[in-house]
């Protein structure tokens, strides 16, 4: 059998469980998430997790590229280094890397028939639940010397959570999921902060009050040194360009460090800094050289990522409230004045009103469109929405079309073209705009 042939037959096994990232909603709150299926799993399979030190990564925005940055400070310190993460944006293979590098379409296939028969002896799995064994199991084959493992959804009862790391990390925190983690901060922290284990160091970044109380009393019940980014980690902004950003991070005793990352925005230093701290907390005996090298090599793609500058293209991951607030501030800082057409899709989900009203100063027009996935919200609702607070809007679907009507509208009136809200459509957005290259 050829090695695509492979590859297509694992994907078909893995999606032939329950994916819950492909349902809507009102299942995912109905789901029977609990760790018991994992940690049996793991246990016929040796529990290979427990046989390299690993960062565990929680939060509402931020922990894809605080992981990033852990991960890449990890490999230029000589190690070698897993990263698990999603969801994929073109490539299923991209939720399991080493080194920077994704596991091979024929190394996957591998896997999957290794792991069948433990599979076949535990029912109700789903996808994600055997992709994160997958990931375990392909790290100690690859004698990784760390792993960097973000959670997938929550944090308490997420299937990662049966790791025991030398550090929990929690980035921004913000309503996402709102149906399966509560409508409250409070309630969102209890879940995030579920990932938290006895005597663990835990680094936190940058809280509203609510939340923050929330990991410190967690942290406190369960004897962690608790470590919070913008208290006892400081951080300062330096110059930016499009190429990147300067900053400056101090800790006590210690003397002040100076960085540089290809990451656009003010959140990112936050996240830096997140990483940062989190290196340190975890004891993993890097120096300050090695963690700029690692900062300043970072590559994590659709978080504000300018693909073209004539015409301004940019891919964006925002998909809450919060993360429209980021993202208009990072616009404004990077391109003041100028206007966006913004190519838009969400899932169903989504607070739709608050992300467009955060964003609307900036738009010029919306080209609403749809990724091909079952939860995305119909282009029409978001459509009547949009033109309810006054947005001037258009419908365009497939995803492919609405950037070629996004590119028309930006080439006559100079503005940037950006996509967001949906990671679904921004990858298919970026996937479109590489076949226009080739």
């Amino acid at each position: 059998m050829d090695t695509e042939t492979a590859y297509n037959l694992a994907l078909d096994y893995l999606y032939s469980f329950v994916d819950y990232s492909l349902k809507h909603s009102s299942e995912l709150a109905k789901a029977d998430f609990n760790l018991g299926r994992m940690r049996q799993l793991m246990a016929r399979l040796g529990d290979p997790q427990e046989r390299y030190p690993s960062i565990h990564v929680a939060g509402t925005k931020g922990k894809g590229s605080t992981s990033a940055l852990c991960a890449a400070a990890l490999q230029a310190g000589g190690k070698k280094v897993g990263l698990y993460s999603s969801p994929h944006l073109q490539d299923y293979t991209e939720r399991i890397q080493v080194d920077g590098k994704p596991v091979s379409h024929a190394e996957l296939a591998e896997l999957v028939e290794l792991i069948k028969p433990a599979v076949a002896q535990i029912p109700l799995l789903t996808t994600f639940e055997i992709t994160t064994a997958l990931a375990f199991v392909y790290f100690e084959r690859q004698k990784v010397d760390a792993a960097v493992i973000e959670v997938g959804l929550g944090g308490r009862l997420d299937a990662t959570n049966i790791i025991n790391p030398r550090v929990a990390v929690i980035t921004s925190l913000s309503y996402d999921h709102t149906a399966v983690l509560g409508n409250t901060l409070t309630l969102i922290a209890g879940e995030k902060a579920g990932i938290i284990k006895p005597g663990v160091p835990v680094v936190s970044s940058p809280q509203k009050e609510e939340a923050l109380k929330v990991l410190e009393n967690i942290a406190a019940e369960r004897a962690c040194e608790f470590t919070l980014v913008g208290r006892e980690v400081l951080y300062t902004a330096g110059e930016h360009t499009l190429n990147g950003q300067d900053f400056q991070v101090s800790r006590p005793g210690f003397p002040t460090v100076e960085f540089c990352i290809p990451l656009l925005g003010q959140h990112q230093v936050e996240n830096a800094a997140t990483a940062y701290a989190a290196l340190h907390a975890g004891g993993f005996d890097l120096t300050e050289a090695q963690i700029a090298q690692g900062f300043a090599r970072v590559k994590w793609p659709c978080r504000f990522e300018i693909a073209s500058l004539e015409p301004t293209l940019i891919y964006d991951s925002a998909h809450n409230e919060d993360a429209f607030e980021r993202l208009t501030q990072t616009l404004q800082t990077y391109f003041p004045g100028r206007k966006v057409v913004m190519i838009l899709g969400i899932s169903e989900d989504k607070h739709l009103v608050a992300m467009l009203k955060a964003i609307q100063p900036l738009i010029d027009t919306l080209i609403v469109t749809r990724a091909d996935h079952p939860r995305a919200l119909e282009a029409e609702k978001i459509s009547a929405t949009a033109q309810e607070i006054g947005l001037r809007c258009e419908v365009s679907i497939p995803v492919k079309t609405a950037l070629k009507r996004a590119l028309e509208i930006g080439q006559k009136n100079g503005s940037i073209i950006l996509s967001a809200g949906s990671m679904f459509v921004t990858a298919e957005v970026k996937t479109a705009w590489q076949e226009r290259a080739d």
